[in-house]
């Protein structure tokens, strides 16, 4: 299944919509690009607002060639010297001219790059063909070299009418049959980023061929799961340590299920037999040291685990994937832990009856449980059942989805 996103990636800047000043100063600055005081244009805006997807474009219609190399697959002055220096060197043999497009520019990391900016800085200055960097914030201060040596050019955040229109016409060339409201709904969700928006009309409509208020909702309960999916993002899509280790720092979901979801989606991202194979190796490590960390109650330890499923994913890839995969909960294993979970719960009510009684937990489990369901269907009972035993929220939810 071909991405929308790339099937529907704009040929001409007529098919941009949004940015058309922006667009005529950097077709204007790769024109004019000998006569220009700096070498490079550093376009910056957030994700999704068309960056790369311009620079394609007018190149088209320009009939340039564009060299693109992404910034975060560089770990020192080396590698990107030997990649943009060459490219920068060679004459286009069938094209008019050449773009150097330098992406996302942020994956630098100052002193970590062993001298990355300092690099593509010279290549600025001694290019003989217009150089575009692409970043999602360039004011940081180790960008600051690159600021000095760049015409800065901002994409604003586009409004939720313009990704409408977007939508609407990649509906109409799909035959997606789609109710308005809806997708301008779709249209507000993605806050600002066409892409986004795109991915999650696909996602929602590729099956039926039509969006409907239906479909809407299945969104609503997926952005209960937006965090995990982001999560899985920054350590699938990204070559950046620095960005992969924080990618469960705001997600709820606890980590036997982070592991769970990692491993349902890996192959999914992963199609190098050599990537995968050391990524289940990082994968295979943090479970093994979860299992000890529970045992010995060394919890600790724990930031380890998440070095591991995190940042030794993401460097376990030798270079970003671009294709696009849909990521999904685990089927059979997401189940069997929802059990374990439901097990666990049983237990810990058991326990607390057990402590009450000065019985075993054993034999509460076998004597005593399946009668506690019972007794909650009454009132006072069920008030003084959670009374006396300091019975939490959860638990109590637990035994109120046990009544028959």
């Amino acid at each position: 299944m071909q991405p929308l996103v790339h099937k529907h990636k704009p040929k001409t800047t007529k098919e941009i919509i949004g940015h058309d000043d922006i667009l005529a100063k950097l077709k204007n600055f790769i024109l004019n690009f000998k006569k220009e005081k700096k070498n490079s244009a550093l376009i910056y805006g957030s994700s999704g607002t068309g960056k790369t997807s311009s620079v394609y474009a007018i190149a088209n219609e320009l009939g340039y060639e564009v060299i693109e190399v992404n910034a975060s697959d560089f770990r020192n002055a080396e590698q990107i010297n030997q990649k943009v220096g060459n490219a920068i060197k060679q004459q286009s043999l069938f094209a008019k001219g050449k773009v150097i497009l330098v992406d996302e520019v942020d994956g630098l990391h100052g002193n970590e790059d062993r001298g990355g900016v300092q690099a593509i800085a010279k290549l600025i200055e001694d290019s003989t063909y217009p150089i575009i960097l692409t970043a999602t914030n360039p004011f940081d201060s180790k960008f600051s070299t690159l600021r000095s040596k760049s015409n800065l050019m901002e994409f604003k955040q586009l409004d939720y009418l313009s990704i409408f229109r977007i939508l609407k016409k990649i509906c109409e060339q799909e035959k997606i049959k789609y109710d308005e409201d809806v997708l301008k709904a779709l249209s507000r969700r993605a806050g600002g980023d066409a892409r986004a928006a795109i991915n999650d009309l696909q996602a929602l409509a590729h099956e039926k061929k039509e969006l409907t208020k239906e479909s809407l909702e299945e969104l609503a309960d997926r952005n209960k799961l937006e965090s995990i999916m982001t999560a899985l993002n920054k350590i699938f899509k990204t070559t950046d340590l620095k960005i992969a280790i924080s990618a469960f720092d705001n997600v709820k979901e606890e980590l036997d299920e982070q592991l769970l979801w990692i491993d349902e989606n890996l192959p999914k991202e992963y199609t190098r037999p050599e990537d995968l194979a050391k990524a289940y190796e990082m994968l295979s490590k943090a479970d093994v040291f979860n299992r000890r960390i529970r045992r010995w109650q060394h919890y600790r330890f724990l930031i380890y685990i998440n070095a591991l499923i995190t940042a030794g994913i993401a460097s376990a890839k030798k270079e970003k994937y671009r294709h696009f995969a849909e990521y999904k909960p685990t089927g059979r294993i997401l189940k069997l832990w929802w059990a374990k979970q439901k097990a666990a719960k049983k237990k810990e009510i058991a326990a607390k009856i057990a402590a009450k009684s000065h019985s075993s937990v054993r034999e509460i489990l076998k004597n005593t449980m399946p009668y506690v369901p019972v007794m909650f269907k009454n009132k006072q009972m069920r008030n003084n059942l959670i009374t006396q035993l300091n019975l939490n929220e959860e638990e109590v939810d637990w035994l109120k989805s046990q009544i028959r």
